[in-house]
This record gives structure tokens, C-alpha cells and sequence, in this order.
């Protein structure tokens, strides 16, 4: 009986003890799990659910089953043309095959440090072996909505563009493939790599290009140019302007200045008419008062520029040296 007891005792404590190492195990939605036993790479569970194991021999390896994100780091990469840019690359993967991802990588951190170096990679080999233009546009659609930029005097109301101010519109280049197929030229060659890790990228999209410094200060230095080449217009067709109105102000005032001459010619003669008219009554009123009073005129207006007189004997002088005054 005693024995019995110690049996069952033993028994008891033998099932606790593996109840406590944990028979079974938990397997939540978006997570795929890997089953080690000795080394050895014995199951492989994809669907979640309470699953079993062997307790203290088994290793459970759980690993996400849904999509995650790669975000590389920003590099410095060489066009076709020579060109230095910045590029900014992020990407989408999966693990597709748990076995051989835990036999070649093991663990997340080591297949984001692959991918690291498969990823930039293909990246830099697609962008240094295409044209910048291919990175950065993924149709020639530009070309089309592309018009010629017209600019606005503002001097009235519905005021219209500046006479032949138009700027041509920008000249871009014709793209052979596109940023899209830059993309799938960098998923197939990852691709060719990738699932010997148990690893499936679905898309790689470089989410951002920069321009290098001095290739930015290039485009800045064309923009300044194209700006200065606006500004020379407007320029130009504000002294065109100011030569017309100042054309039309000299014309006018020519104009005024003929007007003005010709009404005070008018008024001078009508002036001297009567002028004449009013001497001729007067001299037929008194010839010998007029002859007087036109020579006391002349000696008002001669006498004072004689410095001296040599001989007073003259008819011009008869009234102001004759003693009866005539």
C-alpha cells in the first residue's frame, strides 16, 4: 500500500512538472513558428492556434508572418551622366519560407542587415546605370501639359500679357524606361538573392532623391537665369513703353508749342492791323503832331546809345535842335 502510494506520488509529480515545462504553446494571427529539435528543424506551424510541443527538448522559434518595412539609409549615388544624388530607398518584405529563414538568418536583426546589403545594392547598381532623368520621372505626361508662361502688365482691370513677353516653356528630356521600371529592375535582382534567406521582397520604391550640393546649386544658378531672363523682359518692355509715351509727350507737346505760335502770330497781326489803323487816323487827324511824336520816339530810343554827336545840321535832328521845335 505504501509503495502504491509513493508510486502514484511520483507519478504526480512527474506530470506537474512537464504541465509546468509547458506541453503546449500559443500561436497568434500574423505569426508562423519554427519547431527545433537537437538542432534540428523538426515542424513548421503557419496557422495560428494552440499548437503541442515536447517539453524541454523542443525550441519554438516564432517569427512574424505578416509584411514589414525596410528603410534604408540615405547614399550618395552616381547617374549615367555622372550626376551625384541622394538616394532614399524603403522597401516591403515577407518571410516566405520560416525553415530556411531561421537555417540562414535566424533572427529579424540579421535579415535586416542582409537586406541592408542587398537592397543598396541593387539600388545603386540600377541608378549608377540609368540617366537621372529615369529616377526621377515615370512618364514623359510633363511634355504634354508643358505651355509657354505669359505674364500680366497689372495696370487695369482684365489687364492683358506684356506684348511678346513669353517665356518658352521648359525642354525635358524623353525617358526610355521610367522610375517604375527602375523599381522592378531593382526587385529582380534582389530577387535573384533574397530567397535563399526565405525571404520575398515585394516592392522596393526609392521614396526620395535629392540632389547633391553642387548639382543643386546648378539647378538654382538655371533658375536664376531663367528669372533674370524674365526680369530682362519686363525691362525691356518698360523702356519700349517709356519711349513710346515719351514719343507721343514731344509729339504732343510739338503739337500745343505749333498751336500756341500760329493763334499768337494771329493775334500779333490782327494787333499790328489795328495798330496801323489807329496811326493812320491819327495822321490824318494832325500828319505834323504824328511826324513829331514818332521822331521824339526815335530820340528816346537812339539818343542814349550816342556816346557823342559830331554835327547836329540833319533832318533827323530838326525837332530837338531847331528853335521854333518843328
Amino acid at each position: 500500500m505504501k509503495k502504491t502510494i509513493i508510486i502514484v506520488a511520483a507519478i504526480l509529480v512527474a506530470l506537474i512538472v512537464v504541465l509546468v515545462a509547458g506541453p503546449f504553446f500559443i500561436l497568434n494571427e500574423g505569426e508562423q513558428a519554427v519547431v527545433v529539435r537537437f538542432g534540428k528543424i523538426v515542424k513548421v506551424h503557419a496557422d495560428a492556434g494552440l499548437k503541442l510541443k515536447s517539453p524541454f527538448v523542443d525550441e519554438i522559434h516564432i517569427f512574424p508572418k505578416r509584411l514589414m518595412s525596410w528603410d534604408g539609409e540615405k547614399q550618395s549615388i552616381p547617374t549615367k551622366e555622372n550626376q551625384f544624388i541622394w538616394v532614399d530607398t524603403t522597401a516591403r518584405w515577407r518571410i516566405s519560407d520560416p525553415a530556411k529563414f531561421y537555417e540562414s538568418v535566424s533572427t529579424l536583426e540579421s535579415a535586416y542587415g542582409r537586406l541592408d546589403d542587398v537592397i543598396d545594392s541593387a539600388v545603386r547598381t540600377v541608378i549608377s546605370s540609368n540617366y537621372l532623368r529615369e529616377a526621377v520621372r515615370n512618364s514623359d505626361e510633363i511634355m504634354k501639359s508643358a505651355n509657354q508662361e505669359t505674364f500680366q502688365t497689372g495696370e487695369a482691370e482684365g489687364s492683358s500679357s506684356l506684348e511678346g513677353l513669353t517665356v518658352a516653356p521648359t525642354q525635358y528630356e524623353k525617358i526610355e524606361k521610367g522610375r517604375e521600371a527602375l523599381s522592378i529592375q531593382m526587385i529582380k535582382i534582389v530577387s535573384s538573392i533574397v530567397p535563399e534567406y526565405g525571404i520575398e521582397v515585394l516592392d522596393i520604391v526609392p521614396r526620395q532623391i535629392k540632389y547633391s550640393d553642387e548639382l543643386t546649386d546648378s539647378v538654382y544658378q538655371r533658375m536664376i537665369k531663367e528669372r533674370n531672363q524674365i526680369a530682362q523682359a519686363f525691362r525691356s518692355n518698360g523702356e519700349g513703353k517709356k519711349a513710346e509715351w515719351l514719343g507721343k509727350l514731344e509729339n504732343e507737346k510739338r503739337s500745343i508749342i505749333s498751336s500756341a505760335y500760329a493763334k499768337s502770330e494771329t493775334t500779333k497781326g490782327k494787333a499790328d492791323a489795328e495798330a496801323t489803323k489807329i496811326y493812320a487816323e491819327a495822321y490824318g487827324r494832325d500828319p505834323s503832331f504824328y511826324e513829331f511824336w514818332k521822331a521824339m520816339e526815335s530820340y528816346k530810343d537812339t539818343m542814349p546809345a550816342f556816346k557823342k554827336t559830331l554835327s547836329t545840321n540833319m533832318d533827323y535832328f530838326k525837332y530837338l535842335y531847331s528853335p521854333t521845335g518843328r
